[in-house]
């Protein structure tokens, strides 16, 4: 698979777009505002302990308290058996156990007895702040290299499983172990995939990073009045460097001259061999609207997708999970199709690859529930749901996919860090206040009605002003005349009817005069 990284940076934003066979397939936004928080560490101070619900508030400094799970300060035997292989998700290899203990595990202590009120504690943000919610909080840092992913809460060397070769293994190994009794470097390590084959400079380059960056953390951990930022994650650009670049990338493509400088010197470091690969675009047009990116954006900013075959699928965004509806739309098979089946099977297949694609683009998260058409056939039934884990797949998202319904329902739980596309571009409509409905007109006039007969003993005989929208005003004078001519002959007088357009359509001024 071909990939390109299309980078658009500017003083305020920077969007970066990911493309595979030359189609949108992953979009990430940073904003020097409004940055991301994931992967800092901060020197916080508990705000408050919940005995109840097993868990703490902690204050970081930010708009609102992060949240720290008793289970995320004392690490289990199952998430430390997880070290050895887990090097592809960084945060759940990081919840380790602070060094290797006896098989045999006493009772898990409670959080009243590790955390006090106004305690002082290093944690680091391992999910975005979502909605209402805070950040959610692990004790157990964990920092992403390219090569390595670096634990200081715990003693122990592991190398990712995708490095089958024994010999492979215990060379990489023995570089950490020998890196580690010359220097006295503490703190665990997974070792990458990327890693494989690497030459011994690339894996102590790595490592004398981290024994560099730890013990900066550590000073000024000890110097910092909590709250306080002690490490910041990198740019978005140089993140997503660090954890995506492979060969499979044929460009690199920057619309700033000072990004691009960074870039190059960032990827002669880390992977010289694409430095050629790296280009400043220089044409005034868009960088975004030269490659079609913002049309994609635009696209997917909407709730409905167009199949080629006609047939389409709706993605509506709630609070406790995401629901894809798919539709047949205008495809209707062909005459030589044979049985109503085989075109739901169609349409049920092209969803899939589109709704992964529109998963992976939005950046949606949690609970997606897929609501397919309903096949009679069990054995199609069952390849749309491998078509939805075979593509599944191309996410690095950890995700997993189960059929629940005989009628089409299939559930995707993927794992949420950041917020979603949508939730980053928008803002709840001021109008529906994020029903994405308003009431009609006619509820209006039949609210006017009312609302002008609860009041109308206090106008002592005045004349009326109404001071409504332009389709309130229109509705009254047309469809609704009979309730104009209620509230007329309910006041005993005429009633001037003033159209505003800068009134919301659902309110509505009455005024007394004279």
């Amino acid at each position: 698979m071909t990939k390109e990284m299309i980078i658009s940076s500017s003083a305020h934003e920077t969007r970066v777009a990911i493309l595979e066979e030359e189609q949108v397939a992953e979009i990430f936004i940073e904003r020097e505002r409004h940055r991301g928080v994931v992967g800092n560490l901060y020197k916080g101070r508990v705000s408050k302990v919940l005995p109840g619900m097993q868990s703490a508030f902690v204050d970081l400094g930010l708009e609102r308290d992060g949240f720290l799970y008793v289970s995320d300060v004392v690490a289990t035997f199952e998430e430390f058996d997880r070290l050895e292989t887990d090097d592809e998700d960084p945060k759940r290899a990081g919840s380790g156990n602070g060094g290797r203990r006896d098989r045999e595990k006493g009772p898990e202590p409670k959080i009243e007895e590790l955390l006090k009120e106004g305690q002082e504690v290093i944690v680091q943000v391992a999910k975005e702040p979502l909605g209402t919610k805070g950040a959610r909080l692990t004790s157990h840092a964990t920092m992403p290299g390219r090569f390595l992913v670096f634990m200081p809460t715990v003693d122990h060397v592991g190398v990712s499983r995708k490095i089958d070769s024994r010999d492979e293994r215990s060379r990489l190994r023995g570089i950490v172990r020998e890196f580690r009794e010359q220097t006295g470097f503490s703190g665990g390590v997974i070792i990458r995939t990327a890693a494989g084959g690497r030459p011994k400079e690339d894996i102590v380059s790595d490592l004398s990073y981290f024994h560099k960056v730890w013990t900066d953390i550590r000073q000024k951990s000890e110097t910092s009045r909590a709250p306080a930022v002690v490490y910041q994650e990198q740019s978005l650009v140089a993140k997503l460097l660090r954890d995506l670049l492979t060969e499979e990338f044929s460009a690199i493509r920057i619309d700033n001259e000072m990004e691009h400088r960074r870039v190059l010197e960032l990827i002669e470091r880390i992977m010289p061999s694409l430095a050629p690969k790296v280009k400043l675009y220089e044409k005034e047009y868009p960088i975004f609207e030269e490659y079609g990116v913002q049309a994609e954006i635009d696209k997917a900013l909407r709730s409905k997708v167009w199949l080629k075959s006609g047939g389409s699928i709706v993605i509506n965004q709630t609070e406790a999970l995401v629901a894809i509806d798919v539709n047949t739309g205008r495809y209707v098979g062909k005459k030589t199709a044979g049985r109503l089946e085989d075109t739901i099977l169609k349409t049920n297949l092209e969803a899939v690859k589109e709704i992964v694609r529109q998963i992976r683009l939005r950046d949606l998260g949690g609970i997606i529930v897929l609501d397919f058409i309903d096949m009679e056939d069990k054995k199609n039934r069952q390849k749309v749901l491998q078509t939805v884990e075979q593509e599944l797949r191309k996410d690095r998202a950890p995700s997993k996919a189960l059929q629940v319904s005989d009628f089409g329902l299939v559930i995707i739980t993927r794992k949420r860090v950041k917020q979603s596309l949508e939730r980053v571009l928008t803002e709840p409509c001021p109008y529906c206040v994020g029903s994405a409905v308003i009431k009609s007109s006619s509820t209006i006039c039949y609210e006017i009605l009312a609302e002008v007969k609860k009041i109308s003993g206090d106008f002592n005989g005045r004349s009326l002003v109404l001071r409504v929208n332009p389709d309130i005003a229109r509705a009254l004078r047309d469809e609704e005349r009979a309730v104009f001519k209620d509230l007329k002959q309910s006041l005993g007088k005429d009633i001037t009817l003033k159209p505003d357009v800068q009134l919301h359509h659902e309110q509505f001024d009455v005024m007394a005069i004279g």
